[in-house]
């Protein structure tokens, strides 16, 4: 069974940054294909960036291209989430995926693991 749980939300203004972390537990991060969700109040939750199971191909939804960046560090077994210029509407919940065996897809339903979210709030 794999739990994830992520850190690193909170408060900005916009322009800044945030880091977000996710922490799989199980033994299996080496072979888990992760992403990053987003869900704004009354929003259904939205894909943001994939990474594959080796960390060398990922997938980042439009609207966070060339701000944000999804990497995978193999050595602490942690999953980032590098958000830069951050804004507004960048405001949401963010949730951290997994799965053992699918591609880095934006569809939620691929991902059989969440954790349960962290808060990021961006103000103008």
């Amino acid at each position: 069974q794999v739990q994830l749980q992520e850190s690193g939300g909170g408060s900005v203004q916009a322009g800044g940054s945030l880091r977000l972390s996710c922490r799989a537990s199980g033994g299996a991060f080496r072979t888990l294909t992760m992403g990053w969700f987003r869900q704004a109040p009354g929003r259904w939750r939205e894909f943001v960036a994939a990474v594959d199971w080796s960390g060398r191909r990922s997938h980042h939804a439009d609207p966070v291209k060339g701000r944000f960046t999804i990497s995978k560090d193999m050595a602490e077994e942690i999953l980032y989430l590098q958000m830069d210029n951050l804004k507004p509407e960048d405001t949401a919940v963010y949730y951290c995926a997994a799965d053992r065996t699918a591609l880095p897809t934006d569809t939620s339903s691929t991902y059989e693991y969440w954790g349960q979210g962290t808060q990021v709030t961006v103000s103008s």
